[in-house]
């Protein structure tokens, strides 16, 4: 337990020391116009509360990933804190900042565009297209895994119970990517939003209370389950939304259009990857004690159970039956609702590319059908092969953090064209890691190309040092920044 006190203390320290060195990097302008209120319409930008969006953004970015992610990065053992903490504070929360702030500047613009401006037209095509395929697999899991739950719940998982659920789940992302942002997002998901993070309490003072017994960062960094899955890179793509995750510059472009001021990005972007940390902790914990403490058998569980499983028995047991309610509706909600912006923004980067107005409803419609299909046949897939699930998280975990690589590189573009000194640097060592990071694992994975584990630090060592290199031979191409 004391290691998870002192990466808690780590990541509070790490929103007030390096957060406010980032923020003083970007140098934001209160007295700069937004585009919520240069480019009001009704629909997509719409001036909200701080409060508001700061809610809205974390439950956006927060999904599953900080919870089953966290929970199967238990399994690596303690080395999983130092990933949530690290990861967090020096990339994860800079990368969201960083982007949220970009698109501030950009008038709204989506991640696409703002890879385009500063990595190149070319890419910027191809980052179209991933982004959408990202997106749509955020969408595809995020029904899946929450009816799931929902099933085991009200119909001790049927097939007809999570079928169902399916269903309602699919029929409210229609809706929710159709309506204007203030309409159902900027009511329900504050609520939501606390749920999650009443969840997260509980279970911290649960935590305290208990004191487990479980494994410290000193007792030893190596994998505790199956030394043929290598920590390097494995945690790094299992643990994504805890740490970092390409999906969430995917989000930060919604909440611009919404925020009024330049000067609340560091608590909305910042502060909402550093909260969606220690939720990841929390549940970090939790798994440790049920994994290796006899917390399995003592909430009448397997210690082989999923990661739902594992969220289910531990709240219902823990928090009584109207906590483990309260609980088991912020891990219901989180998916949720990360899912239906993942489609609103696939529509509007759509938009936005194609400079489709999408104030009228039939505009919105055009772009939203076509994704909704495609979806449908994605959760088919899911649903009718029994390895599906699996599958798809996998790619959608992969795709998650290449898509990171590709936002911390403009950003590094950014910041070495605005000739900000070396402070580059902040994104240029998270960019070339995750690059290292993302390479390996496609190399070693079975869904790429399978070489073999061992390799993986040569493979990784090699790519990390190429990145950095061609960076600084690079560098002297790249053109100055608007910074205005």
């Amino acid at each position: 337990m004391y290691s998870f006190l002192l990466s808690l203390l780590a990541l509070l320290l790490g929103y007030l020391v390096y957060g406010a060195f980032v923020e003083k990097v970007f140098a934001p302008d209160p007295d700069r116009k937004t585009p919520a209120i240069t480019k009001a319409d009704g629909v997509d930008y719409i001036a909200m509360p701080s409060w508001k969006v700061f809610m809205i953004q974390f439950l956006n970015i927060a999904g599953t990933g900080p919870i089953f992610g966290a929970i199967m990065g238990a399994k690596f053992g303690p080395s999983a804190y130092l990933w949530i903490v690290f990861g967090c504070i020096f990339a994860g929360a800079v990368h969201d900042y960083m982007s949220g702030m970009l698109s501030i500047r950009n008038g709204g613009a989506g991640l696409p565009e703002l890879i385009g401006k500063y990595l190149g037209m070319t890419t910027k095509k191809v980052m179209l297209v991933f982004s959408i395929l990202l997106l749509l697999l955020v969408g595809a899991v995020f029904v899946y895994s929450p009816a799931l739950i929902l099933g085991d719940i009200a119909g001790n998982g049927s097939s007809t119970a999570v079928m169902i659920w399916i269903g309602v789940i699919f029929a409210y992302y229609i809706v929710a990517t159709l309506l204007p942002v203030d309409k159902i997002i900027g009511k329900i998901y504050p609520l939501f939003a606390f749920a999650l993070l009443f969840m997260a309490a509980a279970l911290l003072v649960c935590l305290f209370v208990k004191w487990p017994s479980i494994p410290e960062i000193w007792d030893g960094l190596g994998n505790r389950t199956s030394a043929a899955t290598p920590i390097f890179p494995c945690l790094f793509i299992t643990i994504a939304c805890g740490a970092i995750s390409g999906f969430h510059a995917t989000q930060s472009p919604m909440m611009a259009r919404c925020m009024q001021n330049e000067k609340l990005g560091r608590p909305i972007f910042y502060g909402s990857m550093i909260t969606e940390g220690l939720v990841a902790l929390v549940w970090a914990a939790v798994a440790s004690y049920f994994f290796y403490d006899g917390g399995a058998a003592a909430v009448g569980s397997e210690v082989t159970a999923a990661a739902p499983t594992v969220v289910t028995k531990v709240a219902g047991s823990w928090l009584g039956v109207v906590g483990g309610i309260l609980a088991v509706l912020g891990v219901v909600a989180a998916p949720i609702t990360s899912g239906d912006t993942a489609f609103r923004s696939s529509r509007l980067i759509i938009a936005d590319f194609l400079k489709y107005d999408q104030r009228p409803m039939k505009n919105r419609l055009a772009i939203a059908v076509p994704l909704f299909v495609i979806a449908a046949g994605l959760l088919w897939f899911n649903v009718a092969n029994e390895d599906g699930f699996n599958i798809v998280w996998r790619y959608f975990g992969w795709a998650n953090q290449t898509l990171s690589v590709f936002t911390l590189w403009a950003i590094t573009a950014y910041l070495a064209g605005a000739r900000k000194g070396a402070w580059y640097l902040i994104t240029l060592l998270p960019a070339c890691f995750m690059t290292s990071v993302c390479t390996t694992y496609i190399c070693i994975a079975k869904i790429g190309f399978n070489l073999p584990p061992s390799w993986n630090f040569w493979i990784g060592g090699s790519v990390f040092l190429l990145s950095l290199v061609l960076f600084f031979i690079l560098k002297r191409r790249i053109h100055p920044s608007e910074t205005n």
